[in-house]
């Protein structure tokens, strides 16, 4: 599969690449790695992404490469690539907007993904759920040919992406093999202080007290083993948040000693955002589907149109019941 890429890199010129709404570490990431990398090969490429760069991964942007994806600016640079590439996502629902856009042109369409997921409608699928992140895979890709290391401006954002989607190399699925990777795109120049430090070491005011409205929401059911909590709409409008602003909280109710299954909803004016968060063989992406999302076995997530929340939290806290052991 690596070969067919590179084929479909070499034999042509224009190309776009985007990721999932509400983009994390391991989507910004991995766009940015792909983008330099298709640069360095002579190529003509565009990043267009439906959702604005969080604020704490603008250090990987810093040309500001990533456009927000606009109807009438980018139709026809969607309508005339050769090939399209989606990251760290399968589902063409999570592009929104841009998903009707990219099925029709008639780019070649290719997926490089690390989630579980059905989806056929793709021209070239590579799917490796055993990866922690889309950015080891995009390394693996790069340096496919044998003695190649990646330079200095593609190793900051596939280190960024590699450590963020392992929760700081402490993940499920994080292996001796991603250390090593870890360790080679450090010996290329990527600086762990440094990443670490413009990812989680740059919060806000706003973030905390909204951090400090979360936990006082925290629900603690079935003798610890079942935790929620809710992230209100008003909340964030109060506290001058928004939805990027919760990356990370599950950690703090994943924390708990006895704690299972953790599971974080989030308002929206569109609905609610359901994140789940799973500890040892406890299988958070079979919950997730039965409202209709998917993911990870440890980490997953959901959308539901239009719920209220507090109905929504009783459903799937009564149906997380019977996971837990």
């Amino acid at each position: 599969m690596f070969k067919e890429i590179l084929d479909l890199i070499k034999n042509n010129d224009k190309f776009v690449i985007t990721s999932h709404v509400n983009p994390d570490g391991d989507s910004i990431g991995s766009e940015i790695a792909l983008f330099k990398y298709l640069l360095k090969q002579g190529k003509n490429a565009r990043v267009i992404s439906y959702s604005e760069t969080p604020a704490n991964y603008l250090f990987l942007d810093s040309n500001k490469n990533i456009e927000k994806f606009d109807e009438s600016k980018h139709n026809m640079t969607i309508q005339d690539a050769d090939v399209i590439f989606i990251l760290d996502t399968n589902e063409y629902s999570r592009l929104r907007t841009m998903e009707t856009y990219i099925k029709k042109s008639p780019a070649k369409k290719v997926c490089i993904d690390h989630h579980l997921g059905n989806s056929n409608s793709f021209d070239y699928k590579f799917i490796d759920t055993d990866s922690p992140a889309t950015g080891e895979i995009l390394f693996k890709l790069f340096t496919s040919g044998g003695g190649q290391k990646v330079e200095s401006d593609i190793a900051v954002p596939l280190y960024a992406a590699i450590m963020t989607d392992t929760g700081s190399f402490r993940f499920p699925r994080t292996d001796s093999e991603t250390h090593r990777i870890a360790a080679e795109l450090i010996e290329s120049g990527a600086d762990p202080v440094n990443i670490y430090s413009e990812v989680y070491d740059k919060a806000h005011e706003g973030r905390l007290k909204l951090l400090s409205r979360f936990l006082n929401n925290m629900v603690i059911l079935y003798d610890g083993k079942v935790v929620y909590s809710n992230v209100y709409l008003k909340d964030m409008e109060e506290t001058g948040t928004n939805v990027f602003d919760t990356e990370g909280f599950s950690h703090y109710i994943m924390s708990m000693a006895a704690v299972q299954i953790g599971i974080i909803f989030t308002e929206s004016p569109r609905g609610v955002k359901i994140s789940f968060r799973s500890k040892g063989e406890i299988y958070a992406n079979e919950l997730a589907k039965e409202f209709g999302g998917g993911g990870h076995m440890n980490a997953a997530g959901a959308w539901v149109d239009k719920g209220n929340m507090e109905t929504l939290a009783k459903e799937v806290t009564l149906k997380a019941k019977k996971y837990i052991k």
